[in-house]
């Protein structure tokens, strides 16, 4: 199993054209993140939430229970 490892910013992130030398990921998985994290900031501003905290904490809680619940049935 892979440990992840968070971005150190833009302007930390040096590649070599597959992944990340700063923080060792691959462009790939680098882009899909963006793209989901992109994807759930514009559900909050097309319903134009107040409370993203409220809803940043909703969705991290669900994300952990969702991975745990799949890898439990994977496993």
């Amino acid at each position: 199993m892979a440990r992840f490892q968070p971005c150190h910013g833009k302007n930390e992130c040096r590649d070599d054209g597959e992944r990340c030398v700063t923080c060792g990921r691959q462009l790939t998985e680098i882009a899909r993140l963006r793209e989901s994290i992109d994807a759930l900031a514009a559900l909050a501003l097309d319903c134009d939430y107040e409370n993203v905290e409220e809803y940043a904490g909703y969705v991290a809680r669900k994300l952990f229970k969702t991975i745990n619940h799949r890898r439990e049935q994977a496993g």
